[in-house]
């Protein structure tokens, strides 16, 4: 479509047109405070974004001529955007744009070109892929947080209002709800120390031997047994033979699978200490919520209610920050994380209405 529109346009099309005139300038502004916070091909790559929503913005500013003065305001969602990209974290927001890019309103739109609607599908893919990284290097430690804070929100609740249905002191309740987040929270960082240092000594033993590198001065270059190393690794016997070559030719032998994505995998697995620590302090972070009327004097149905009211609160919480970081819907996660909060909790609170009835 030309730039210019033939007829004149309605009120309701110089409202939608601001809007998204409104939208694109803060999506570059978004992207140029993201940029400055990268170097190398990650600014660059930021930087080549803000120029195209340039480019969007002069497509909606010819649309609208004088139209587009005073500057429009820019909607709710965007400028929480803005504000994210200059106080936290860049896999965040970057997960958060994924997400609008793809939401994009110009497939349905005649006033866009459909060169605009291709560019911001293809801006969610260039956001994907610069995300990808930051995303293993999270996963470890954001793994062992969300379950920590999901297990200790949905075990002690759930504790808690089993051992109170059964009609048992306050007091009681209380000393049960401590007892199990000190428990649940020593064994959670436990378990996840075990669990990442087992991870990275299993790949660790996928490492070469440091010593076949002074093995390579003294192998017999007709037989050539380092083409064995890669066939192992999965390359067929012409591939393996060329690679083992280059490395003979170079003296240094390739650590990489033929599949290797350029990422450590001890980078997604994490650090066992650091993994441990996420995991105790949040999963005490999340049982201490279902305690906490009761630590503050609440008795009776008054604290169950609110202790489940806290705790469905934070896992809508967890469950959207999950959603988001993970490009998924955020509402989604967070309803289902709530179902199944509740759904354990709920479960136990009824076996402790029978055995409190049973014990009667």
């Amino acid at each position: 479509m030309s730039a210019l529109q033939a007829a004149p346009a309605t009120r309701r099309q110089i409202r939608r047109w601001r809007r998204y005139l409104a939208d694109e300038r803060a999506e570059a502004s978004v992207y140029r405070t993201l940029s400055g916070r990268k170097e190398g091909t990650e600014h660059q790559i930021l930087s080549a974004l803000a120029e195209a929503e340039g480019r969007h913005e002069n497509h909606w500013l010819d649309l609208l001529g004088p139209a587009a003065e005073p500057p429009p305001r820019t909607s709710l969602r965007t400028r929480i955007m803005v504000f994210l990209a200059a106080h936290f974290g860049t896999v965040f927001v970057l997960a958060l744009m994924q997400r609008a890019e793809g939401r994009t309103p110009y497939d349905d739109d005649a006033d866009a070109t459909d060169q605009m609607a291709a560019d911001e599908r293809i801006h969610g893919e260039v956001l994907r892929g610069l995300a990808a990284r930051g995303r293993e290097q999270l996963s470890g430690s954001f793994r062992a947080a969300v379950f920590g804070a999901n297990d200790g929100l949905v075990s002690n609740l759930a504790l808690v209002l089993g051992i109170g249905a059964t009609g048992v002191s306050t007091q009681t309740v209380l000393f049960t709800g401590v007892a199990g987040l000190l428990a649940g929270a020593l064994s959670m960082g436990a378990g996840e120390y075990v669990s990442v240092r087992s991870q990275r000594e299993l790949l660790q033993s996928t490492r070469p031997d440091p010593g076949a590198q002074a093995a390579l001065p003294h192998l017999d270059l007709d037989a050539n047994e380092l083409a064995l190393v890669y066939r192992a690794r999965g390359m067929d016997p012409t591939a393996a033979q060329e690679r083992a070559g280059a490395v003979l030719a170079s003296q240094v032998l390739d650590a990489d699978s033929p599949d290797a994505a350029g990422v450590d995998p001890h980078e997604a697995v994490g650090n066992a200490w650091s993994a441990a620590l996420s995991s105790f302090c949040f999963f005490a972070s999340g049982a201490l919520i279902p305690v906490l009327p009761y630590l503050l004097g609440a008795t009776g149905l008054v604290a169950i209610a609110v202790a489940a009211v806290l705790v469905g609160l934070a896992l809508l919480g967890t469950g959207a920050v999950v959603g988001v970081l993970s490009g998924a819907s955020p509402l989604k996660r967070a309803l289902r994380q709530l179902a199944i909060g509740y759904g354990a909790a709920g479960a136990t609170y009824l076996l402790g209405l029978a055995f409190g009835a049973s014990l009667g």
